[in-house]
């Protein structure tokens, strides 16, 4: 099915359709461009494009021009215990400006420290300090940006002492302070569920959902700890795990249809493989509609 900018199909104005999309990968862009693929939209990390040109800008360009884009950081270090990078910011509105995309989000996470900056992002300790540099980061960026950020619930494998909020509460309170939305990350929930015990199910429930605008959906690799405890590691690397799915189909139960995003940064697989993940999304969007509309109808 061809995609076209005129298309009524591709909303004018950016915004991103309650459909499933994919990371957005230089191997595929050809691809994209002389096939024209039937997807939702596609996702970038926002530090791949700040450079001034070149062929990223001119591949991400065309493509723009014919589907709808969301843009996800990996850099601010909105957790960070110091202040946000101006420059970096800068630049992150010079891209939204050029690009338009329909959504913007970020990590509850930080990945700086005084001139050092980590390729991990890291967790935050969810006390009443680290609360109030959060929100004062994000009313930051949001008045910079002129627009919403959401923000992404992170993958964690360990509980700080020195928390006094539950990680939901935390999230929670974020949004009352900073009007925010938030990028539910399905297989974080699942993976930090798994590490700390957690119950995902009541975790989704519990979840500030009101405030979701997209989801994310990805691979893990397994692995154990030095007690032989199982240990989920967010890799992003493979497929979408079954039981993963099975706890999406619980969230879209509960939410309806929503721009989610399928997420494969390494060992990046053909096309086709990665379409199919985002069909499988859109297919259990699909059949969860229709139950709520023939539910409608009978009720």
């Amino acid at each position: 099915m061809s995609r076209r900018n005129d298309d009524a199909s591709v909303p004018q104005n950016g915004q991103i359709p309650s459909r499933a999309g994919v990371g957005l990968k230089p191997e595929h862009y050809r691809t994209i461009l002389e096939t024209a693929p039937d997807i939702g939209f596609f996702e970038v990390h926002a530090e791949n494009y700040m450079g001034a040109g070149g062929p990223p800008h001119r591949y991400l360009t065309e493509i723009r021009n014919l589907y709808p884009l969301s843009l996800h950081g990996v850099g601010l270090s909105i957790g960070a215990d110091r202040p946000l990078d101006r420059d970096h910011l800068n630049r992150l509105k010079g891209l939204i400006e050029r690009y338009r995309p329909g959504l913007f989000s970020e990590h509850l996470a930080w990945s700086t420290h005084d001139t050092a900056y980590f390729d991990d992002l890291l967790p935050v300790p969810y006390t009443t300090e680290s609360l109030s540099r959060v929100a004062s980061h994000i009313d930051e960026v949001q008045e910079a940006l002129g627009q919403q950020m959401l923000l992404e619930n992170p993958s964690t494998y360990l509980t700080f002492a020195e928390s006094t909020y539950s990680e939901i509460d935390f999230i929670a309170e974020i949004v009352k302070r900073t009007g925010c939305g938030l990028l539910l990350d399905v297989n974080n929930v699942h993976v930090a569920s798994t590490n700390q015990q957690w119950d995902p199910l009541r975790y989704i429930d519990e979840y500030p959902l009101a405030s979701v605008q997209e989801i994310h959906l990805a691979g893990y690799t397994p692995e154990t700890d030095e007690k032989g405890r199982p240990l989920l590691i967010d890799t992003h690397d493979r497929p979408v795990d079954d039981i993963v799915w099975d706890l999406y189909q619980h969230t879209i139960g509960r939410l309806g249809p929503m721009p989610t995003l399928i997420e494969w940064d390494a060992n990046v697989p053909p096309w086709p493989e990665l379409k199919a993940e985002a069909e499988r999304a859109e297919a259990i969007m699909s059949a969860i509609d229709r139950k709520e509309q023939a539910r409608a109808i009978a009720g």
